[in-house]
């Protein structure tokens, strides 16, 4: 009895700490997008919430999109800088 007490205030201690340490014990491949990620149709500027590039280990060099609506969504990384110029060059010709 003693022994799973033991057990389980260790996992307990371990689970509070890592926690408060902003530890992640998920992979860093999450942050990548893959085939069945990728949205093929443009997306109007208005309904992109944040965007983030995919990381360097990535396959697939990309941007992730989140819309307004929650929805995430992966982008080809050419297509959202062509996007990204369009947008700039409006906000300084108006």
């Amino acid at each position: 009895m003693k022994v799973s007490s033991l057990a389980l205030l260790t996992l307990l201690l371990a689970a509070l700490w890592t926690g408060s340490q902003g530890i992640s014990f998920r992979s860093p491949y999450s942050a990548c997008c893959y085939k069945d990620m990728f949205i093929h149709q443009k997306i109007p500027a208005l309904l992109i919430k944040s965007y983030q590039e995919t990381p360097s280990h990535c396959s697939h060099r990309a941007v992730r999109v989140e819309l307004r609506n929650g929805k995430r969504f992966c982008v080809d990384q050419h297509w959202f800088q062509q996007h990204q110029r369009q947008k700039q060059s409006a906000r300084t010709s108006a």
